[in-house]
């Protein structure tokens, strides 16, 4: 077996340990690069097999990892290690949206720490079907999902939109079950974050951090592209108004 390419998860990790340091690597004995090696070796990501392959996220992983984000950075004037396009991506975030990135390592240490993420079993469309998840990561979208599955709170954000007087339907294209499929759809809505992953953290999900969507519309607030991070409602909403761009075949 391969040792397995690094994930969105570890590389926000990572990625951060280099930013705070001033965006240069750590070495191998550095006491950050230990404490994140034991952190990625304990993430519920990868199997038994992985982790009892000889250097699986070991210090001297960590740190050539660490020398990756620091030689790939625009600013270094020296040789560019090889590194994929995962780690060319999560440097690209980081320079971009560093605070939120930070945020997000933070969630995972957090959520790692409290044992949260331990408990939360692998969801469906944690992972997408091209194989990509948000750039803040594969626990943090299962954390999400989770939530999101809970039927009460599900039931709980439908009394609300009712109590509201506000029309049970999708908040992003208006779609309405209960007028297209009847009584059959009478009562039905699907339930999405319009929170941040690293923002919904170890703190109670609060209704008004959720939206009633349908279930198309659901979808695509889940689908993720290359270094594109959690699309919300209003996201969705405004991409949907862009003009449409002509398929190149």
């Amino acid at each position: 077996m391969r040792t397995p390419a690094w994930t969105e998860d570890e590389l926000v990790l990572a990625g951060a340990l280099v930013v705070k340091n001033g965006w240069r690597e750590l070495r191998t004995g550095d006491p950050e690069v230990q404490e994140l090696s034991e952190l990625l070796r304990s993430l519920p990501i990868h199997g038994p097999e992985a982790l009892a392959l000889p250097g699986f996220r070991s210090p001297g992983s960590v740190s050539r990892k660490t020398t990756d984000f620091m030689t790939n950075h625009p600013l270094y004037d020296g040789a560019a290690t090889r590194c994929g396009r995962p780690t060319l991506l999560m440097i690209d975030a980081l320079m971009n949206r560093e605070a939120e990135m930070l945020e997000a390592a933070e969630a995972i240490e957090e959520g790692i720490g409290s044992g949260e993420l331990y408990g939360i079993p692998p969801q469906p469309e944690e992972v997408d079907e091209t194989g990509a998840t948000a750039i803040e990561g594969r626990l943090l979208v299962r954390r999400a999902l989770a939530r999101e599955r809970d039927p009460k709170l599900r039931r709980l954000k439908i009394e609300q939109t009712r109590r509201r007087g506000r029309p049970l339907r999708c908040e992003v294209c208006e779609f309405d079950f209960a007028r297209t499929y009847g009584e059959l759809g009478a009562g039905y809505i699907e339930v999405h974050h319009v929170t941040p992953l690293h923002v919904c953290g170890s703190r109670e999900t609060r209704l008004d951090d959720l939206a009633c969507l349908c279930a198309n519309c659901h979808r695509m607030c889940h689908r993720n592209r290359p270094g594109e991070s959690w699309r919300t409602p209003a996201s969705l909403r405004a991409e949907m108004r862009m003009p449409t761009r002509p398929t190149l075949h």
